[in-house]
């Protein structure tokens, strides 16, 4: 089972740790993915830049696209990274992610989410649908070999 592990950031917070602090995060932060890595658990992980640096793309019906340039003040909760997990179950997911060395100088939560695979979406991926699907992997793939 492949799970999608979004930190919830805190960018206001972030923005006022002190150099040492965020080292110190840093640090347990790597301590923490090198385990990841070394029980076959990591398939992907990267820590997000502030929304100061993205954009968002809203879709506002036929023809009405627009966007927006970050920061997004207005977002309650703002991802500021992620992992991609290959576990047992959802019981090992949540091991995993109790021992985060996540900071708790103010309240944040990991959102634990399964990625779904071909056979959760039901009749309505036909096979077809399928057959693209896994063309489109192998495409990936390929494409990363060197």
């Amino acid at each position: 089972m492949r799970i999608m592990v979004i930190v919830n950031g805190n960018e206001e917070a972030t923005a006022k740790m002190e150099a040492s602090q965020k080292e110190k995060m840093y640090a347990a932060m790597g301590s923490y993915n090198e385990e990841l890595v070394k029980a076959g658990v990591m398939l992907a992980a990267a820590g997000l830049l502030p929304t100061s640096r993205g954009k968002r793309v809203v879709f506002a019906g036929v023809g009405a696209t627009r966007v927006v340039d970050g920061p997004f003040t207005e977002t309650k909760e703002v991802i500021g990274g992620f992992w991609l997990w290959q576990v047992k179950n959802m019981d090992e997911a949540l091991e995993w992610a109790r021992r985060c060395p996540c900071d708790q100088s103010w309240e944040s939560n990991l959102e634990l989410r399964v990625v779904g695979e071909m056979e959760d979406f039901g009749s309505e991926l036909t096979p077809e649908l399928r057959a693209r699907k896994e063309r489109l992997r192998g495409d990936i793939a390929q494409k990363r070999e060197p």
